[in-house]
């Protein structure tokens, strides 16, 4: 596993955290830096604040464009790894959209149930496709 790749489980762990713990989005970021145990680097705390900083938009776009699903009715762990995947392609230049979508369907394979990697690429690829339009 590539050191991105852990960095993106991680920051998955963080989201997940948060959430089942009630608090804000990124709300264990603080907690897991301090304790440092696995270590927390860069990428991570970059993904933990992006997704962070843009939770409404992209909780916005997942609800609206995720088909039969809403937020609430997904699964934590899918409903976390597509905002580190829709943070990833709308808003960090860094990172190849294909890498985005790959990373995440790779993250839904290893974490979450056997028909969430096709929910994860579906809906990925569709806020793919409409990229150009969306306006962030």
């Amino acid at each position: 596993m590539s050191a991105r790749s852990k960095a993106r489980k991680r920051a998955l762990d963080v989201l997940f955290e948060s959430e089942v713990r009630g608090l804000p989005v990124g709300g264990t970021l603080a907690d897991r830096v301090a304790d440092n145990d696995p270590p927390v680097n860069e990428f991570t705390v970059a993904l933990v604040e992006g997704v962070a900083k843009h939770i409404d938009v992209i909780d916005d776009l997942l609800e609206t464009h995720s088909v039969g699903w809403s937020l609430d009715r997904m699964p934590a762990v899918d409903r976390n790894i597509l905002r580190i995947g829709t943070y990833e392609m709308l808003f960090d230049d860094q990172v190849p959209d294909v890498v985005a979508v790959s990373e995440a369907v790779a993250m839904a394979r290893d974490l979450s149930t056997d028909e969430s990697p096709a929910f994860v690429n579906g809906l990925l690829a569709r806020l793919l496709q409409l990229k150009p339009t969306l306006g962030v």
